[in-house]
């Protein structure tokens, strides 16, 4: 079975269940933030004139040609690498590929369902093909077919959340690293989200997934160290992509998640693809086995 890179929420259940099953959880939040009421300004920045530099570096983003994966994907290439970006849909990769290009990007593109044992070695072996070696794996991919009570999942729909969101996150990871270690080392990032801290009444499969990403980051980041690559999560907040659309479309349900925010707004892809630009640079050479939070200061901890 092919699994679709990202599933909008939105589609799997009625809208009005949708905005009461939110609402739910963004209350029950609430109670849990003891900041989530206040009002604070803070100076904006972009990472994007960081003076890190990744030329000569060769870098893979799954799921890359759309919200974080092609923000990913944009600032890595913006600081000099090669980036191989990938989607399960042909016109989808010509379509970042082109993006990319006009923006003085180097960039392959490939189709790629990391689902599927073949399409994930085809990817790594076309990568070291026609770019020499791998420095860098950034893993987005993710599915969430399902929204309603947990209780209410099955064993298939289990079985295809974990596949697609930890497993083969994991098993991209082992299939890079003999390669990273030819080059003297590299930079693994998983990227989570805010629900693998506070998992999401109407998700829970995906959220349980995304906080399996947290324990795999630290699992891998002592025993990867010894060849010299990092390996570090990103856990995005409510950020502005189609994947999640039911979230900040709706304003009524944005308007209870902004109580949770200090940043009173949505984030934007290239907010996260900034942050995951700089852990895979020399400027976070000293740091592994962290998660680091984007949300406009959500409460995160489990």
């Amino acid at each position: 079975m092919i699994y679709k890179t990202h599933y909008s929420i939105r589609q799997t259940t009625p809208r009005v269940h949708h905005r009461v099953m939110l609402r739910c959880f963004v209350s029950r939040s609430l109670l849990t933030n003891p900041v989530a009421g206040q009002t604070r300004k803070m100076s904006g920045g972009s990472l994007a004139g960081s003076q890190s530099s990744l030329a000569g570096k060769v870098a893979i983003v799954t799921a890359s040609t759309d919200g974080i994966g092609l923000a990913a994907a944009q600032a890595l290439g913006q600081r000099g690498a090669h980036v191989v970006v990938s989607s399960r849909r042909q016109s989808n990769v010509d379509k970042a590929v082109a993006l990319l290009q006009s923006e003085k990007i180097q960039v392959t593109g490939t189709t790629c369902n990391v689902g599927k044992s073949e399409d994930r070695e085809r990817l790594v072996n076309m990568t070291v093909e026609h770019c020499g070696g791998i420095d860098i794996l950034v893993s987005n991919a993710a599915v969430n077919p399902f929204f309603g009570n947990i209780m209410d999942s099955t064993a298939a729909l289990w079985d295809k959340i974990l596949d697609v969101n930890v497993k083969a996150a994991f098993l991209m990871t082992q299939l890079v690293v003999p390669h990273m270690e030819k080059r003297g080392g590299g930079s693994v990032v998983f990227v989570s989200s805010v629900a693998g801290y506070q998992p999401m009444q109407a998700l829970g499969p995906y959220s349980v997934s995304k906080t399996a990403l947290l324990g795999l980051t630290r699992a891998l980041a002592p025993e990867l160290a010894q060849s010299h690559i990092r390996v570090n999560c990103v856990a995005p907040g409510i950020i502005k992509t189609r994947f999640s659309q039911a979230l900040w479309h709706d304003e009524d349900v944005l308007d209870e998640f902004k109580k949770q925010l200090s940043i009173k707004r949505v984030g934007e892809p290239e907010e996260i693809g900034g942050v995951i630009a700089f852990l895979c640079s020399k400027d976070a050479s000293y740091i592994t086995g962290e998660t680091i939070t984007v949300t406009g200061g959500m409460s995160c901890r489990l």
